[in-house]
């Protein structure tokens, strides 16, 4: 059985595939490939999860393709089905079905109609990925296709500010939890010395063993992972990015956010459970993250003024819940918790339209006053204070605005003084300074030699900070970002065990995106003469073929599986070692903010309301 996994994989990425060569205005057509593609991968799990019962229901284990194998490192796919896989894939195969079923009326002579089965059948794919994936590699080829997919989804309306905004402003939470996964990654090959898959993760005599002497290490890997699940399933202290996902159409809002891609925290606990199981401290932090959100997003739901915001809270509240029941141990609650709350949200969002008409009429012709003689049994000035904590979500948007924005805009900002010119200026003597020192190390004093690492790696960060910051030049942001790979690459070349043909790998992938996008700013830049990031310019509307491939080349630059960037990534951090915390954090900060900034590039240059004002222009509180 195990060899069926893969084609639970093949043929969402082949409907996927069909409907990109589909013509526009063919919508029946478009509709009946993706409502086809799904049903049919329904049916298919279903019958695979029951043949998989009656044969008793093991553990199955498919190490796919070794894609790549060095000495001390092997980046091979693999997959795993479990029960936890059976039910998300079951649940996530059947609720697709029915958004897609709903969406080909809903939808109907909507502009981009194409553009948003696309984007679904992307997302299956990647969701599809990452419940049966084996390994931290695979699961995080998933992880990074459903947070490209919610950018373009909650970006759907691509005309109007505040969905390009708040598309944004969700994909840079999704960047800053994949802080916790790569460095997840990074500690958990040092630990087991292997690119360790969720088969072996089962084994506890295994993971004991290796915990035992590497009681930090193993702490350090259950806190990223935390982290990682909680950005993604929008617990305290990211859960205000729900309610402004909810900018998209409600079919996407409903799959999204309502169901499956905000419950996927949950899979990635209930996944790596074998291995923090008996670290009590992180059970306990879990669960009391889980009790803050739920008490907390129950209170912000009372307050909202829209249904969507209301229903997105509650399911916060929920998934804290949920949080909870992993903690304690108690799986296949949590399992029936998480069915039961994805279908509900599901149809509270598909019938939020209809219900809302309804209230309105009622509102006009039943209306009811309220009772005033019910007992308080809180006084006022506590409910008074509940009540705007409440409406201001407990000051959490401005918390990590404190703690993340500002601080990356601050170290920009004082960089404000570099043009392009300088850059290079700056940059070609103080690399080939760097190049030296490698080639002759022998010749450099043991601690200054101890420490370029980190030097190197810091540079290649700051330039990041200036990216994501830079308002000006769209040329001098997407240089930034392709010199910060050097950077990084010159600083992990002066580990040990590092070889020219790894690095290679690593900046392919880097060139060439960068060389396409360049391209694609010269070119735009030839026809539109003037273009800046100071605001949204829109310019997709009469550019779709640049907007297209400097998209392709900012997930090509910016480490998404598209390139061999990715596999370097992890190669990257396989040279990194257990004792280089600094260097860690630098190199992976440094991947997550210059995604934040490639993808910033694209919002601002192509998508938003369209600079010129013969194209129709919604106001930005629409």
């Amino acid at each position: 059985m195990n060899e069926i996994l893969q084609y639970f994989l093949i043929f969402p990425l082949l409907g996927f595939v069909v409907t990109l060569f589909l013509p526009e205005k063919k919508e029946s057509l478009i509709s009946s490939v993706a409502f086809g593609t799904v049903f049919i991968q329904f049916l298919g799990i279903t019958t695979f999860i029951i043949v998989w019962i009656v044969k008793g229901g093991q553990d199955l284990n498919l190490n796919e393709i070794s894609v790549l194998k060095t000495s001390d490192f092997e980046f091979f796919v693999d997959f795993y089905f479990d029960k936890v896989s059976a039910v998300y894939l079951f649940i996530g195969s059947l609720l697709t079905s029915m958004i897609t079923t709903y969406s080909r009326y809903y939808l109907h002579r909507e502009k981009g109609y194409k553009r948003f089965f696309n984007t679904v059948l992307f997302f299956f794919f990647g969701y599809n990925l990452a419940i049966l994936a084996g390994n931290f590699e695979t699961l995080f080829f998933g992880w990074e296709i459903i947070g490209i997919s919610s950018f373009l989804l909650i970006a759907f309306y691509r005309e109007r500010y505040l969905p390009v905004k708040n598309a944004f402003k969700v994909y840079s939470v999704y960047r800053i939890g994949d802080v916790g996964f790569i460095l997840a990654m990074w500690a958990s090959h040092h630990l087991f010395h292997e690119n360790i898959t969720f088969m072996k993760l089962n084994n506890y005599d295994l993971v004991s063993e290796h915990l035992q002497s590497h009681t930090f290490i193993g702490f350090f890997i259950a806190l990223c992972l935390a982290c990682a699940a909680a950005a993604k399933s929008a617990q305290i202290p990211f859960s205000t990015w729900l309610p402004r996902a909810m900018e998209g159409p409600t079919p996407s809002s409903a799959i999204f956010y309502g169901s499956l891609s905000v419950h996927l925290g949950v899979f990635l606990m209930l996944r790596t459970f074998p291995f923090w199981e008996h670290q009590t401290s992180m059970r306990i932090a879990i669960g009391v993250m889980g009790l803050v959100t739920s008490i907390i997003a129950s209170q912000m739901a009372k307050v909202q003024s829209t249904v969507k915001s209301q229903v997105a809270y509650s399911s916060i509240s929920q998934i804290g819940l949920i949080f909870i029941e992993v903690a304690l141990g108690l799986h296949t609650l949590a399992l029936i918790h998480f069915a039961g709350n994805a279908f509900l949200r599901t149809y509270q969002l598909l019938v939020s339209p209809s219900v809302v008409s309804y209230l309105i009429r009622e509102q006009f012709y039943n209306f009811t006053p309220r009772d005033t003689n019910k007992k308080q049994t809180f006084s006022k000035k506590i409910q008074y204070a509940l009540y705007v904590l409440s409406l201001k979500e407990f000051n959490l948007e401005g918390f990590l605005n404190m703690v993340l924005w500002r601080p990356l805009k601050t170290i920009g900002k004082s960089l404000d003084f570099l043009n392009l010119n300088q850059v290079y200026l700056v940059t070609i003597p103080f690399y080939a300074l760097g190049i030296l020192s490698y080639k002759y190390q022998e010749n450099v004093p043991t601690p200054i030699l101890s420490k370029l690492p980190e030097l190197f790696a810091f540079i290649g960060l700051v330039f990041v900070f200036k990216s994501f910051s830079e308002r000006k030049s769209p040329f001098l942001a997407w240089t930034l970002i392709v010199l910060n790979h050097f950077w990084i690459a010159l600083a992990i070349a002066f580990n040990q065990k590092v070889e020219w043909q790894e690095l290679a790998i690593y900046l392919s992938g880097v060139v060439v995106a960068g060389l396409v996008g360049y391209f694609a700013l010269l070119k735009l830049k030839k026809l539109e003469k003037r273009i800046l990031i100071s605001q949204y310019l829109g310019h997709v509307y009469e550019h779709p073929k640049f907007a297209f491939f400097f998209l392709l080349a900012t997930l090509g630059i910016t480490g998404f599986p598209i390139t061999t960037t990715f596999i370097g990534e992890d190669l990257i951090f396989s040279h990194i070692q257990s004792n280089q915390f600094f260097l860690a954090f630098f190199v992976s900060s440094s991947f997550v903010v210059s995604g934040i900034a490639g993808i910033r590039i694209y919002a601002r240059l192509f998508l938003g309301p369209h600079v010129k004002t013969y194209h129709e222009l919604p106001y930005k509180s629409s």
